[in-house]
């Protein structure tokens, strides 16, 4: 693999300071394209960095959803090497190179108390330690997600974010408890009640939990004609791929407000193409409030969630474009399996972690999120107990996610 020197100011042909030439692959198309960065674990070993630290800086720079696993680390849109390479640079400046010596032999370190937190770089080189700028987006994933010592005795196979694992045979999980020390909104931490609410436990295969459908359209060319019709009608907003904003969102449900109306017309129209649904969006006046997530995430599905979904992937991926959205869109499905008619044998079935498998596949959902969301119990949308079951029956695909993650960063 060529290599280049980690400073690229640099001409010496003898320097010693190496790293591989940044690759990227460009997949999908539409509104699922992606930018795939093969050799970051290359890079970040010559970098004395995580993987994940330089992709989500490319996220945050790039104003892109980031995602990593399975040797895969991914920056949602197409970007080229060219633009990736002059990020990496920065990158490096900011968060590798001693201010110093130029060298970049150090360390980040994390120093100070929760809440006042300090990172600074260790210089292995000339002993110095300089600070980073705490004010870049970067340094909140950098405190959630602290560097890591490597464990040179352990070994294990890798997880990847798909239904199937990537050492063969079928994965299996264990039994998940999830009670957490972190209170939400609510003071209310998830916690496991001993009854068994269907969720499956140890010995459990995968396939049969959250089964191998992939998100996107069988057909890609449905997918991209439906890409074509959603980006023709700004479903973003103004044309530019920004939202109009939810400042000032109508909280009036009445049944003739525009949310009244909206949810009228998605439960008459569960059938609409993702055309229609974008179209009367815009008929109506809620282009881009978050507000718009919660009905469609509430009344556009039926029981039939698990396969109604992976055929809206594309809409969904189209009016998904903040965090606020993300959570109003988890809000909805948590009103729909908590008002189902078959409720509890819907949660029971599993189908909460199918569907989060997929909205997370189509890159719907950001990996922190939905992780948070599954730890905190909240009676925003729906009744303590019934968020306590939602979320329960998430546990399988938290739990897989997490350690996934865990994984990853060991290796």
């Amino acid at each position: 693999m060529a290599t280049v020197n980690i400073r690229r100011d640099v001409d010496d042909k003898f320097y010693r300071y190496k790293m591989p030439v940044l690759q990227v692959k460009i997949e999908g198309r539409g509104n699922g394209i992606k930018t795939v960065i093969p050799n970051m674990e290359e890079i970040a070993r010559a970098l004395n960095r995580p993987p994940t630290y330089s992709t989500k800086f490319f996220g945050c720079e790039l104003g892109a959803q980031t995602s990593f696993a399975n040797d895969r680390y991914i920056v949602n849109g197409a970007h080229t090497g060219d633009r990736l390479r002059e990020l990496l640079d920065v990158f490096i400046e900011k968060y590798v190179l001693c201010p110093s010596c130029k060298n970049p032999e150090t360390e980040l370190v994390i120093t100070g108390k929760a809440g006042h937190e300090d990172i600074h770089r260790d210089c292995k080189a000339c002993g110095r330690q300089n600070g980073i700028d705490m004010r870049h987006k970067l340094v909140t994933f950098i405190l959630k997600n602290p560097p890591k010592k490597k464990d040179k005795g352990k070994k294990g196979g890798k997880k990847g974010m798909t239904a199937e694992v990537n050492v063969g045979g079928p994965l299996v999980f264990d039994k998940v408890e999830s009670g957490s020390d972190n209170a939400d909104e609510e003071g209310s931490p998830v916690v496991s009640p001993g009854a068994n609410m269907g969720v499956p436990t140890s010995g459990t295969d995968i396939d049969a939990v959250l089964g191998k459908s992939d998100p996107i359209l069988e057909n890609p060319d449905a997918a991209e004609a439906v890409t074509k019709k959603l980006s023709k009608l700004e479903v973003n907003g103004n044309g530019n791929g920004h939202a109009n904003g939810d400042a000032d969102e109508d909280d009036d449900d009445a049944a003739g407000s525009p949310w009244g109306v909206l949810r009228a017309w998605l439960i008459d129209n569960t059938d609409a193409s993702d055309a229609d649904v974008v179209a009367k969006i815009k008929d109506i006046g809620v282009v881009g409030k978050h507000k718009v997530l919660l009905e469609v995430g509430q009344h556009l599905f039926t029981d039939e969630v698990v396969a109604q979904l992976p055929k809206r992937v594309n809409l969904l991926q189209a009016l998904v474009t903040s965090e606020k959205h993300q959570k109003s869109l988890l809000g909805g499905l948590e009103r729909l399996f908590a008002h189902s008619p078959s409720s509890d044998s819907l949660i029971a079935s599993g189908a909460v972690s199918k569907v989060l498998m997929v909205l997370y596949q189509g890159d719907i959902l950001d990996e922190e999120l939905v992780s948070q969301w599954g730890t905190h119990v909240s009676k925003k949308y729906v009744d303590k107990e019934t968020s306590k079951k939602v979320r329960k029956s998430a546990d399988v695909f938290i739990k897989w996610l997490d350690e996934a993650d865990d994984e990853s960063d060991e290796e």
